[in-house]
Order: C-alpha cells, then structure tokens, then sequence
C-alpha cells in the first residue's frame, strides 16, 4: 500500500492526523506529511477513513 499527499490540496485541517497519527503529521507548514509512506496493511481500514474524512480530498492510496 502506498499513500500519498498532495501538498497542493491539502490545507491541514488535521483530520487525518488525528484518525491515523502513526501516518500523518501537520506540521508548522500547515500541510500533512507522511511518517510512513508505505505502511503496513493492518492500517489500511484507518488510512480509508483519513482518506473519507479528508475535506480537501488531498489523500490517495494505491497499491503497491
């Protein structure tokens, strides 16, 4: 599983920090990044979420 933020959507709203904060980081810069690209599929199910909750629609997954 491979997940991906695209900093030009993304306005750090924090909603996928806060569903998946082992993945996700808004950092100062108000923008989401990564703390693992690639993570384990026993997160999937939480990362689909972040993906659903994200307002900006700024999060994709794709499979490996």
């Amino acid at each position: 599983m491979k997940v991906v933020v695209d900093q030009k959507l993304c306005e750090g709203n924090t909603k996928c920090q806060q569903t998946a904060p082992e993945v996700f980081e808004v950092r100062d810069d108000d923008k989401s990044h990564l703390l693992i690209d690639s993570p384990p599929e026993r997160m999937r199910e939480k990362i689909k979420l972040a993906v659903k909750l994200c307002p900006r629609q700024a999060i994709t997954v794709s499979d490996d």
